[in-house]
């Protein structure tokens, strides 16, 4: 007799969404949703947003291409970029082809579920909203920073740390929940936040209303998976405990487990992110103010190209083993 399919349910966007999902693809006895961020304003998807009035595709064409068996191919084809045509300059094919999708059949979801049964897609992708909203950060200073890739480019060599973060909708006076989001959430088994900018790729899922207390009412095994640097004007001298701590301010209940990287990179790089103003995030697990909260450390790094980031796979054979001692 087969075992039940565990339910896993993962939150978040950007280049993290897109290193977790292309590594828990490859498991078995697991089903994938992926929930994602609706805020990102930047380069092809900006413009998308800001000419045609639609959703932002781009953190959803990441999710779409890590969960295709043809990822790598399709990788290649969807994020070719337009260079000849003065209008399609800068836009890829996949931004391009995810908007034409939802503008035919009239509807976000429809439109990424088309493409990614074109591309044989093993999981199911849901956006948190499909209200259209900008995100807002403001900082301890009093000052508003308007839209995300304002946010996450800061401008100067200095900027106050942020407040707070929240969504100002563009049509109507709230922004809901796209409901099978919740429906996600309630039957999930396990839960993984992040990896992701914590103020511009996950806490956005976070403060859309409803996603708080599904989070709150759920029985899933809650998983928060910390970055393995800082981020300049959004994370700045954080340590694992900081990011578990704001990530909680939010959710406003504990995480079950913290899923935190040991492998520091080499020197040299380390350099270079210091240039950009950004440090190895330090996790003390001996720290008492963990509780009952269970710690998953392991060396997770991937340096391919000059770039730190989650290795896909050390991650998500991590993440299995995790369910495997569970499920014992």
């Amino acid at each position: 007799m087969r075992s039940k399919k565990q339910k896993v349910v993962t939150i978040g966007g950007g280049s993290g969404q897109f290193a977790l999902l292309s590594g828990l693809r490859d498991l078995e006895g697991i089903e994938i949703t992926s929930v994602v961020s609706m805020v990102d304003s930047g380069g092809s998807t900006g413009r998308l947003r800001d000419e045609l009035g639609i959703l932002p595709p781009g953190d959803v064409l990441k999710c779409i291409l890590a969960l295709s068996p043809h990822r790598d191919i399709a990788r290649t084809i969807l994020l070719k970029r337009f260079i000849s045509d003065k209008r399609l300059q800068g836009h890829n094919a996949g931004n391009m082809l995810l908007t034409m999708l939802s503008r035919y059949t009239g509807s976000f979801p429809t439109g990424i579920q088309a493409l990614a049964e074109i591309l044989d897609v093993q999981g199911t992708i849901l956006p948190v909203t499909i209200d259209k909203a900008t995100l807002v950060a403001e900082l301890r200073d009093g000052k508003r920073i308007y839209g995300q890739t304002a946010i996450d480019v800061p401008r100067g060599a200095q900027r106050e740390k942020i407040r707070d973060v929240f969504l100002v909708p563009h049509y109507s006076d709230s922004i809901s929940v796209y409901l099978p989001v919740v429906e996600a959430i309630k039957c999930a088994d396990y839960i993984v936040i992040g990896p992701g900018d914590l103020f511009t790729s996950i806490i956005p899922n976070l403060i859309v209303p409803d996603v708080k207390e599904a989070l709150q009412e759920t029985s899933a095994t809650l998983l928060y998976v910390v970055n393995i640097m800082t981020k300049f004007g959004e994370t700045d001298d954080f340590t694992g405990h900081d990011f578990v701590r704001m990530l909680e301010v939010y959710i406003e209940r504990q995480v079950d487990g913290i899923i935190c990287n040991t492998a520091e990179p080499d020197d040299k790089l380390l350099e270079q992110y210091r240039k950009q103003k950004a440090k190895f995030v330090e996790t003390d697990d001996s720290d008492k103010w963990w509780g009952n909260r269970k710690i998953y450390a392991s060396d997770m790094l991937d340096t391919a190209d000059g770039i730190v980031r989650h290795d896909s796979k050390k991650l998500a054979l991590l993440i299995e083993e995790v369910i495997c001692q569970k499920k014992e």
